[in-house]
Formats: C-alpha cells, structure tokens, sequence
C-alpha cells in the first residue's frame, strides 16, 4: 500500500518505520529541511523498540507537500492538533478522491481539514478518520532516530463522513490490525486520552516543572490527588459521549494505569513501560508545550463547548481550562475548537447527526 507520513515529530518517525517494516511503500514530508537533509542523506530511519536497534528504509523522503500526497493510498498525520489549522490549508488543493487520511489523535480535526478542503473548492471523496491516541508511546533520540517504548494494542477509530466508513476502515486496518470502528469522527475525538491525561499533570505539578531542571509528570508527578482529578475529568468525557448516544466501550483513562482488568490502548501495564523508559522526564515550558496548547486549550475547550451545546456541566473541564488560560494569559476558550469556532453550534442533535454521518 502506497503510505505518506506527514510531520517530523515523535509520532511520525515511528509511523513511518513501522509502515516500512510492514512492507509498504512509504513517504515521509517534514517541513524542517536541515533535519530533513541528514535523513534523506541516510535514506532509513532508526527503530530502537522491543525487537532491539536497526535500519528502516524509506521509499522516499521529501520536502514537497504534492509530492507526499499525489496517488498516495493512506495518509497518517501524528502531529499535534495546533499544526492542523495551517497544514489543512496546504493539503485542501492536493487531496484526491478515495484517499483515507489518519489524525491519530485528532481533537475533531477530521471535520476541520474537510471544511478547508471544501473551501478551497475540493469537492473529492475523502475519507478523514481520527482515534484516541498516537499508535506509540516513542520519543525521537535525534534527527533520525526514535525509540518506541510500546505499540498501541486496541485503537478506537472514527471515520468523517461514517458513510465512508466500510472502505475507510479496512484501508486503515492494513497499517494498523488493531483499529476498532467506532460511531463517527466525533466519536474517536471523544476517545481522546491527551486531554484528559495532560492538563492535571501539567497544572497540578506546575511548581516543581518551573523549578527543576527537568521532571517527570508520569513517575513522580502521578500522585494520588492528581488521578482523582483526572478520573473526575474522565468522567465528564464519558458523560459527553453517552449524552451523544456513543456507547461503550468508552476506554476509561483508569485501565491505562491497571495492571489488570480491561485492557486500554497501550495494553495492560502500559502506564510502567512509559515511565521506565526515562523518556519523558524533560523541562516542559508550561506557556508553549503542547500539553498546554493542544490537549487544555483544543481539546478541553471541544469538551466544554459540547457540554454547554448539550446542557450538560463539565467543571473540572472548565476549571483547567480557565487555570491554563489563566498561567499563559491566554483565552483558551476564545482560542479553542469550539462549536463556535468550528460554525457548529447553531445544529441540533439530528443536524449534527445528519453532518457526522454525511459529511460536508
């Protein structure tokens, strides 16, 4: 299968090495053309993972957009949602129809590069599809190399319009075995582990990330009082999608940290693989992270918007994101994904329905 890999981060070496190794045919585009230089000069990314250290090739490595896309069967975006806005204008003029494209996870940015596309007078069949997390748990070590410190086991996905969702699927299942189809777009955006995970460690360990050099919000920034707050947040997502009518499994942010019960994205255990690694103790400047301005700003302000649409209070949502707004001096519900941003909020339930299920 024909698959382009759009970005330079974390996520997107990983995809592009695992995409190889499976025996497609990849492309990879990243904007930064000096890295891009040292790994086009080598051809292959370097996979350090369960399996050991080794050489990935790469069918072609590029700098040009048209170039990444043309004829290209699948498309995987693993960047963080704040790219989107910009790069869905880039990419509006270049989609063509059958393409699938991938926002693993995608804060409802399904609907938003299909709003684009259509406003830039693309009226290609496009299939946009989102899930609830990156397909990895990776850190890049370098301009070529990452390091995978596990592989996303079960992967809830949702598919804008979910008319499409048949053939969407069982492209995305050639890459990825363990996508398991949910509702719609809204749906997978709403398995979203980034905002909910995020914003109570960033916050509530604000002080010692501001003061050490470097800290780990998954070692010792996990303490008992911030996992009671993030489950009274899971709590508020998993209420928005049953007020949606979305129905279980709803992948409870808990399972993530068991070491039994039902088995989360990463599988069981998940939560130890991350912090043995080392790899995310790092200084997180609080003002420009993406913690901060992907998962409180974006995705917490989608939740509170459709709470508010739905009748439905979401306050630990709101508190934190009034409490990030508050340390940036930013508005982030001003700022956010929104209804309102998005033009949504005047649709009733069937209406919305009807735009999940139909598309633009």
């Amino acid at each position: 299968m024909r698959v382009t890999v759009v970005g330079g981060g974390h996520g997107c070496y990983a995809a592009a090495a695992e995409m190889a190794e499976k025996g497609h045919n990849v492309r990879l585009w990243r904007r930064d053309k000096q890295a891009l230089e040292s790994l086009s000069d080598a051809g292959a990314i370097t996979l350090v993972d369960h399996r050991g250290r080794r050489e990935v090739p790469l069918e072609r490595i590029t700098a040009s957009l048209a170039e990444a896309v043309d004829d290209a069967e699948l498309v995987i975006i693993p960047l963080p949602a704040t790219t989107h806005q910009s790069l869905s204008v880039e990419l509006a003029p270049l989609w063509q129809s059958g393409q699938v494209v991938y926002l693993p996870p995608g804060t409802f940015g399904s609907y938003l590069f299909m709003k684009t596309m259509r406003e830039a007078g693309n009226e290609a069949n496009v299939s946009f599809a989102e899930t609830g997390t990156l397909p990895y748990l990776a850190r890049k070590h370098g301009d070529r190399e990452v390091v995978v410190s596990a592989y996303a086991t079960r992967l809830p996905t949702g598919v804008f319009p979910s008319r499409n969702s048949d053939r969407a699927l069982a492209v995305l299942r050639k890459a990825y075995p363990s996508i398991e189809p949910v509702e719609d777009a809204l749906s997978g955006a709403l398995m979203n582990a980034g905002p909910i995970i995020h914003p109570p460690l960033i916050l509530m360990n604000a002080g010692p990330l501001e003061y050490f050099p470097s800290w780990d919000i998954h070692n010792e920034g996990t303490q008992p009082a911030i996992r009671r707050v993030t489950d009274a947040l899971d709590a508020e997502r998993i209420a928005l999608r049953e007020a949606l009518g979305y129905v279980a499994p709803h992948f409870p942010l808990a399972d993530h940290y068991s070491a039994g019960g039902d088995e989360w994205m990463y599988g069981n255990a998940a939560h130890e693989k991350l912090t043995d690694s080392g790899d995310w103790r790092e200084k997180i400047e609080l003002e420009q992270h993406r913690y901060m301005l992907e998962d409180t700003r974006l995705g917490l302000s989608l939740m509170v918007s459709l709470g508010r649409w739905l009748g439905l209070a979401t306050p630990v949502a709101e508190g934190l994101m009034v409490l990030g707004s508050a340390v940036t001096g930013r508005d982030f519900y001003a700022e956010g994904r929104t209804l309102e941003s998005m033009g949504l909020n005047s649709l009733d339930l069937a209406g919305f329905s009807g735009l999940l299920r139909e598309g633009i």
